[in-house]
């Protein structure tokens, strides 16, 4: 599973840049392929955006060229449109409602449709990725209020967005009807913040106030924040891939803490899949907490069993003669001290192709464990997702294919066992745990998605079966 995207509002503050820099800072692991910040002031737009990560992206020049005291920012992993500068959001544009800027996290499920209207109707397109879509049917729209044009734009596009736009005078935060991916509202002092992750507020040192609801737009101008519905009525289906990987541990999401998720999830899988043995390790990062969780269930001490290099981005040079399991290796190696001659658990938050938990599990036997017991903080992933994750087609995916004994065999663990769907959902106390999407689980799609045609905006070739729940 690859991350999907991080967005970051500010409205209000002589900073708002730098602020939005450190925002997006706290947000890079939701995206490491490009980063962006648009700002305003008065009737003048600043952008700056760029291929990397947000240090590679920005510095003191560039950011004090992003002048005013409204800005919006982006990191990105794609989920649609390529990997190019064209494609690096915010998108930013100038229109009859006045200039708009655009960050999106999320995938319009029926972009492709609207794609081929707009174009038939003379619109020109400067990315690929679907947010653009949204900017044309705002610019195109008969209603001449900003706000009333954004509400009929919504009615026609389906699927996941989390979204902040900055228009000529406002920033608006909305989320779709499904509530999808998370998006909050914070303030520090006077000024108001929106941003996808609690962990973004907490660095700024500003004050957590509500999440933006699902189907919610919010609009924040001089006068304050306004609330405004998206003229929908759908069934709540919030992205519970939020619990297991995406979100920072110490972030705040759908109601409830994100390590203390994780952490229940590691204890109910210890009661659905105990097993003697000498330790209990996580593979860091996000099956840290799971991982302490099993351990204090199953009453089995936990170790330091693996460490991770946090330092080796997303490209690297590989050497000419080849390392095994090189790829592996340079991001997570094994302590065969502690390791050797042990009878060890291993919890880890997911499996999807299985080829890299087969890696992992040589890696740590390699290091001497008498015994490998993998473990693992979701249930199986047996679908694809079409609402803002970069998943592989389903027939990639281990464990649409296979049975648990033939995966485990794969993998060549000694056991292996998922948290059941059942026991995912009655960790969740605080909310309605039917109020969460479990389709790449279960295949039980919240949203109908029909096959969009042979082509997607870029010409690439794309397939859709999803069928509503």
């Amino acid at each position: 599973m690859k991350e999907e995207c991080g967005v970051f509002g500010v409205f209000g503050n002589q900073e708002a840049a730098k602020l939005c820099y450190l925002g997006l800072y706290a947000l890079q692991h939701r995206g490491e392929e490009s980063a962006g910040i648009v700002s305003a002031s008065a009737s003048k737009f600043y952008v700056v955006k760029g291929m990397g990560q947000v240090s590679q992206v920005f510095n003191e020049d560039n950011l004090h060229y992003l002048k005013g005291k409204m800005a919006i920012g982006h990191v990105r992993y794609s989920t649609t449109g390529s990997s190019n500068i064209n494609n690096v959001q915010p998108l930013y544009s100038k229109t009859a409602k006045g200039k708009l800027a655009m960050a999106h996290n999320g995938n319009l499920t029926n972009a492709f449709k609207i794609f081929n209207k707009l174009k038939a109707e003379g619109s020109l397109f400067q990315s690929t990725v679907d947010s653009e879509i949204l900017l044309h049917m705002i610019a195109k729209s008969k209603k001449n209020e900003l706000m009333q044009a954004l509400q009929e734009s919504l009615k026609e596009v389906e699927g996941a967005f989390s979204l902040v736009i900055l228009g000529p005078d406002c920033l608006i935060g909305l989320r779709d009807t499904f509530g999808f991916r998370p998006l909050v509202i914070g303030k520090l002092g006077d000024s108001y913040i929106l941003t996808s992750e609690t962990c973004a507020l907490d660095l700024i040192g500003a004050k957590y106030v509500r999440e933006v609801e699902p189907g919610e737009i919010v609009c924040i101008d001089k006068n304050g924040l306004k609330s405004y519905r998206i003229p929908k009525k759908t069934k709540i289906a919030q992205c519970v891939f939020e619990y297991i990987y995406f979100a920072r541990p110490d972030s705040f999401v759908f109601g409830n803490s994100v390590h203390l998720m994780r952490k229940a999830f590691g204890k109910r899988l210890a009661q659905e899949y105990p097993v003697e043995a000498d330790m209990v390790i996580a593979i860091p990062d996000s099956g840290n907490s799971p991982a302490l969780g099993y351990a204090e269930q199953a009453g089995i001490p936990f170790e330091i069993g693996i460490t991770r290099n946090h330092y080796i981005g997303r490209t690297f040079i590989q050497p000419e003669q080849k390392i095994r399991d090189f790829n592996v290796r340079i991001k997570l190696n094994p302590i065969r001290e502690i390791l050797a001659g042990k009878r060890v658990i291993v919890v880890d938050d997911s499996i999807v192709r299985g080829t890299t938990s087969r890696k992992r599990v040589k890696a740590i036997k390699d290091a001497g464990a008498k015994e490998v017991h993998l473990r693992i903080s979701s249930p199986p992933v047996k679908c694809s997702c079409y609402f803002g994750i970069d998943t592989p087609k389903r027939k990639k995916l281990i464990a649409a294919n296979n049975e648990l004994e033939e995966i485990r065999k794969y993998i060549g663990a000694d056991s292996l066992g998922y948290l059941s769907i059942e026991g995912m959902l009655s960790c969740i106390k605080n909310g309605n745990p039917q109020n969460f999407c479990c389709a790449c689980f279960d295949g039980k799609y919240p949203l109908k998605v029909k096959n969009l045609g042979k082509y997607s905006m870029e010409g690439k070739k794309i397939q859709f079966y999803a069928k509503k729940k």
